[in-house]
Formats: structure tokens, sequence, C-alpha cells
């Protein structure tokens, strides 16, 4: 595979990614589970009905630069 096609690739991935889930999410909504999501500084459980119930507070997310390594404990 040649290195422009590689990366065609990666540049589709990330709205190919985001479809996927949104579909996943969708399809467990659709059977009557609920989902978990971070929400407002919160881990939220959304129902079927669209009802949602905080679960517990989360930090907020780390900011990252593209292209940068980090090393995690």
């Amino acid at each position: 595979m040649a290195e422009q096609d590689i990366q065609q690739l990666e540049s589709e991935f990330p709205a190919l990614s985001g479809q996927a889930f949104a579909d996943a999410r969708q399809r467990v909504l659709a059977s009557g589970q609920s989902v978990l999501q971070s929400e407002g500084g919160f881990v939220v459980r959304v129902y079927p009905d669209g009802h949602k119930e905080r679960v517990k507070p989360i930090e907020p997310p780390t900011p990252v630069k593209v292209g940068a390594i980090y090393n995690i404990p």
C-alpha cells in the first residue's frame, strides 16, 4: 500500500469512526438499553426515552497537542 493511500485512509478515519459510534449508540438505545456518555463534567446515563441521570462527576479533559508524545505513569 502506498503512503498516499495510507494518508487517505487516516484522513477518513475520524469521520468514519464517529459515525460508527453514533450508529452503535442508536442501536443500543433502540434495543431498550441505556448508554453512558460524558456531559458537562459528569458521566451521564441516557435512557431510550431520552431521560438522563448523572452517574458521577469526572475531571475535565486534558488538552493535548497533535503529534505530541505523552508518557502516562
